[in-house]
């Protein structure tokens, strides 16, 4: 696919300064020869095609034009930055343009299912030396959150809109079937399957009282108005709140739903069900404990939680939480992807008990697939909203990147209801 979203050169004023400045020193100079080295020898065993500029194609089959292709156009910078920053120097070798694929997802999701192997055992044992810490000024205290969920969630709601469908959901949708592949113009039916289902599971009907932590652009709140529920609504993000209380409104719902800018772990009350979506995955590890412990303390008796959540596999999840990834430096600042293990043990903790689960591992890689389909669609009106190139390659790539990542199962999506005790 050519699209603008992979040009090879970056904007003559760039503000991204770690994407154009190349690493030196001496540790640029010992790293890079090192990540090359380690970067063909692992290619080599891959269902892959990295082709260099001199014509070398490596891979386990290098003419076989059925396996992903990924394209090294500047193999030295690209050593570079790896060696330096590992995984967040292959992030923004792609940012920088050293190299693309013209199905950069299918490419990830080979490095994904091998994630094990990349680097030999000795190398991993020395990755808590090596790899990067989390800054203290995105950890997902009271005071950092909310300007950790401003700089993802208040880029503007006219850039999602140029991806999302038209009931502006941005999480796993829930289709009627996976294969054959579904279309964009199946997104918001399936979206509302999925909004549907949650709220099915926390019993949300006529008269019910619920607490949405995360408002999302409003769909949820909605969604449950319409079902004769009072709804109240929290987000830390103002762009969020203010379309949400704009849809909210143009409904005739204002008497059923209130919106707030306000921290999860100061609401107060009582409610017969709490329903989150793709929140848990910016309360940090450190605040699990605090956010399960405020959702029993909400729950009226009998009351049923709702949550749709991230996970990632436990010996995975234990491997890598103390690393700082791409993904937190450029596009969830604080994000912390939990296992479900320790989601049920926080919650047990708390008080709570998961009842139970569903998997959508599937239908988050088709979501996945249809909103960056639409983002490069979108791209020449991406560019008016004023975002640079470098912007642009960075969000095609975290949006491959988690479609990979469903793909290869390293990630699931799961919804879980939780009950206080033996409450059901």
């Amino acid at each position: 696919m050519t699209t603008e979203l992979s040009t090879l050169s970056p904007p003559a004023e760039n503000p991204w300064p770690e994407v154009d400045r190349l690493p030196t020193g001496a540790r640029a100079a010992f790293a890079a020869p090192v990540a090359d080295r380690l970067f063909r020898r692992a290619v080599r065993r891959l269902p892959l095609r990295v082709a260099y500029p001199d014509g070398t194609v490596l891979g386990q089959r290098p003419t076989d034009t059925a396996a992903p292709l990924l394209e090294l156009h500047r193999p030295d910078d690209f050593a570079v930055r790896v060696g330096v920053s590992g995984l967040i120097g292959f992030g923004e070798s792609y940012m920088a343009g050293d190299w693309s694929s013209p199905d950069p997802a299918a490419a990830l999701t080979v490095l994904a299912d091998c994630i094990e192997d990349l680097v030999p055992a000795p190398l991993r044992a020395l990755r808590r030396l090596y790899v990067a810490r989390h800054p203290d000024a995105e950890r997902n205290s009271r005071a950092n959150t909310r300007t950790n969920i401003a700089r993802h969630y208040d880029l503007s709601n006219d850039f999602f809109a140029l991806f999302l469908d038209e009931t502006m959901t941005y999480s796993s949708a829930l289709f009627t079937a996976t294969h054959p592949a579904p279309r964009h113009t199946d997104l918001a039916a399936a979206q509302w399957r999925k909004t549907d289902r949650i709220l099915d599971a926390a019993r949300v009907g006529p008269g019910s009282r619920v607490l949405e932590i995360g408002t999302g652009w409003g769909g949820l709140a909605l969604r449950a108005a319409e079902r004769g529920a009072t709804v109240r609504s929290v987000t830390l993000s103002t762009e969020q709140r203010d379309l949400a209380r704009d849809r909210i409104a143009a409904a005739g719902l204002t008497d059923r739903v209130r919106v707030d800018l306000l921290d999860y772990r100061q609401v107060v009350g009582e409610y017969d069900a709490v329903v989150s979506v793709e929140m848990i995955e910016a309360v940090g590890c450190e605040y699990l404990n605090i956010y399960f412990r405020q959702i029993e303390r909400l729950l009226a008796p009998h009351g049923r939680a709702a949550l749709q959540a991230i996970t990632m596999p436990h010996h995975r999840m234990l491997a890598t939480r103390d690393t700082y990834t791409w993904i937190q430096k450029y596009i969830f600042p604080g994000g912390f992807l939990p296992s479900t293990r320790l989601l049920a043990e926080t919650a047990h903790d708390a008080g709570l008990t998961v009842g139970e689960q569903f998997s959508m591992r599937d239908h988050y890689a088709h979501t996945l697939r249809l909103w960056r389909a639409q983002f490069i669609r979108n791209a020449d009106q991406v560019a008016v909203l004023g975002f640079d190139p470098v912007f642009r390659r960075m969000w095609d790539l975290y949006l491959a990147y988690a479609e990979a990542g469903f793909r290869s199962r390293y990630l699931d999506v799961e919804q879980f209801v939780l009950t206080r005790g033996n409450e059901g």
